[in-house]
């Protein structure tokens, strides 16, 4: 894969997961009663949270799978169906569970200050945004792409920040059907990259050898 295949594989996947567009309402409502210099304040907060977890599990990941005895194949296979389940809710035009429960949200809602919990974690850097992180990292042939891995990370970091702010502004294209619309089609890419994911995950298993190339 070259390089830059490699960064638009990366960019795609990793703001498909993240999903700021859809997240943009949620921090509407977290921050309700915020002013638009603590709005700003918050988001920036969870935007360098969010940077940080992102590139420390790009950079460690893999030896963390090593230290628990976790192989690459197993992880990125557990990846693609957390991604599937993820795109599966997002298909049907609704919050995954399974990047912030119900009780966070409404947690979020009533904390003072939700920077760093729920909106970063696991809103922005969820398991899915660090499942991709490791998966992605893995997949890096050189140190080029791993670069751009990183630089894909931060400049998803910074459009997320941007996205955060034009939300702060109440931006009017923000109404329910276009939220619908967007959220269903990231859904169904993110559900073929998730396939994908698992598809990859099974060949270097090798419990289920394929003929004719790789996938």
């Amino acid at each position: 894969m070259g390089l830059l295949e490699y960064t638009l594989l990366a960019f795609v996947t990793l703001f498909v997961i993240v999903e700021p567009i859809s997240i943009a309402p949620i921090f509407l409502a977290m921050t309700a009663g915020n002013d638009r210099s603590a709005r700003t304040r918050t988001a920036k907060i969870a935007c360098v949270t969010m940077v940080t977890v992102l590139l420390l599990f790009a950079v460690v990941g893999m030896s963390l799978l090593e230290f628990f005895g976790i192989s690459v194949a197993a992880f990125q296979t557990s990846g693609g169906i957390l991604l599937l389940l993820i795109a599966l809710d997002m298909l049907q035009a609704k919050e995954s569970s399974r990047k912030i429960t119900q009780e966070e949200s409404d947690a979020g809602t009533a904390k003072e200050d939700i920077a760093i919990t729920p909106l970063a974690v696991p809103l922005l850097a969820g398991p899915g945004a660090i499942t991709t992180c490791i998966v992605l990292a893995n997949q890096a042939e050189a140190w080029d792409q791993r670069m751009a891995l990183y630089g894909v990370i931060i400049f998803i970091c910074g459009l997320t920040f941007l996205i955060l702010k034009l939300a702060d502004k109440g931006a009017a294209w923000m109404n329910p059907l276009f939220m619908r619309v967007i959220t269903r089609l990231a859904g169904l890419l993110l559900a073929a990259l998730a396939v994908q994911f698992i598809f990859n995950g099974l060949r270097d298993s090798g419990l289920f050898p394929l003929s004719g190339g790789a996938l």
